[in-house]
């Protein structure tokens, strides 16, 4: 069992809390920091963390702060001594945001100007729902926009592209018509595979509701399937985000990718044994939708 979180400020109403756990970023992070100041939507508070990165990302953070931390309503800064892991970093900052909203980005993407602006929208007309989300476009290491042949290798050249985008890919490779509304963020698609791109804004409530992040898996997945099992989630079919690629990725380091996904598989299976989960949400949507699905198939 994981440990319930602490709950130290109580959410205001209208600030929106960015959470940027950073680690190794250092020709990243202050692109990163530049898309969240220039963000359309306030007021905003800036909660960062290094990780006890071995470059001088805590440098670049310092550096940047003091010329541009005026252009957030609010400034935290936590630099590890020791790393902690990205679960653990991002609790830490959770535990110091004052927002009603969560928007998490990662130190190495940026966010279109208008994300959190279009993504709170969603989120404000929809009360129940845990989170919003949108495409993103992909980036290389130098920040220009790239595409993805079959493979997914990169390419400049937009005509020659078969994915533009990561939901063009996501759209193919998973389960038809998942980025529709029937599907979206149902714990019945999650269970086996995450679909929901990077970007996310969270409702803080419902993130704390089900514990935060958890050490030990892919922990976007593993969230968002917790979430899933509560609360709908939202897509928002426009591009808010733009996700990089370079050679320190997680998903470039596959010992590490298999074990991070073993450990969201097993963490999964033990939400499935909770009847409530598995009566309320897998069998009455997940199964039931694909009873439909295969009758179509038999006319």
């Amino acid at each position: 069992m994981w440990p319930a979180l602490p709950r130290y400020f109580v959410a205001s109403p209208e600030l929106v809390s960015a959470l940027v756990p950073a680690y190794n970023h250092v020709g990243y992070v202050r692109e990163c920091l530049e898309a969240l100041a220039a963000q359309t939507y306030r007021p905003l508070e800036l909660l960062i963390a290094d990780d006890a990165s071995s470059d001088s990302t805590a440098d670049e953070i310092r550096a940047f702060l003091r010329e541009n931390g005026d252009a957030f309503d609010r400034v935290v800064f936590q630099p590890h001594e020791i790393n902690r892991g990205t679960a653990a970093t991002l609790n830490g900052l959770l535990a110091e945001a004052r927002g009603r909203y969560l928007f998490l980005n990662a130190s190495d993407d940026r966010a279109a100007h208008h994300a959190i602006t279009t993504l709170a929208g969603a989120l404000d007309a929809v009360p129940r729902a845990a989170l919003a989300v949108g495409d993103s476009i992909i980036i290389d290491k130098t920040g220009q926009r790239v595409y993805w042949s079959p493979d997914r290798e990169l390419i400049a050249n937009e005509a020659a592209a078969t994915y533009r985008t990561w939901v063009d890919y996501l759209r193919d490779v998973n389960r038809a018509g998942v980025f529709g509304p029937r599907l979206f963020g149902r714990a019945g698609t999650l269970h086996r595979v995450n679909y929901i791109p990077n970007g996310k804004l969270f409702r803080r409530e419902a993130v704390e509701a089900v514990g935060g992040w958890r050490a030990g898996t892919f922990e976007d997945w593993d969230l968002n399937f917790r979430l899933a099992c509560r609360f709908p989630l939202l897509y928002v079919d426009e591009v808010l985000f733009a996700y990089r690629v370079h050679e320190t990725n997680t998903m470039r380091d596959p010992e590490r990718v298999a074990a991070l996904h073993a450990g969201t598989e097993a963490a999964i299976r033990r939400e499935l044994r909770n009847p409530t989960v598995w009566l309320r949400v897998m069998a009455s949507r997940d199964i039931r939708s694909r009873l439909r699905q295969s009758m179509r198939r038999t006319r």
